[in-house]
């Protein structure tokens, strides 16, 4: 993991921590090209070319924003998707990995 992202998470419980590790490795299986880790404003976020997925750490949940989120709202009924269009996933929900590597394949796609 990058140490940037390290530093950021360290701070939030080992749930937290926990569900931020399997989701950002979930996003580096969805593609087969290189992901590169950066933060934008702070935020822990992954970036094929200009396409992004962030993950976003709060104290009882992650919000993960990909522009895809909108096309899976259906799939992800069992979750608040904020205004923002950003899946929100509470501490003790399951996460919906096979809807959300479906997500950050077609978020991460390069045009």
């Amino acid at each position: 993991m990058n140490i940037e992202f390290e530093q950021l998470i360290a701070i939030h419980n080992d749930e937290i921590k926990n569900m931020f590790c399997q989701i950002s490795e979930l996003i580096k299986d969805s593609v087969s090209v290189e992901i590169e880790e950066k933060l934008w404003a702070k935020l822990p976020s992954f970036y094929v070319g200009e396409n992004f997925v962030r993950i976003i750490p709060f104290k009882d949940h992650l919000n993960i924003e990909a522009k895809e989120i909108i096309t899976y709202k259906s799939e992800l009924s069992g979750f608040k998707i904020t205004p923002k269009g950003m899946l929100q996933i509470f501490l003790g929900q399951e996460i919906p990995q096979e809807i959300l590597g479906k997500v950050f394949n077609k978020t991460l796609q390069l045009d």
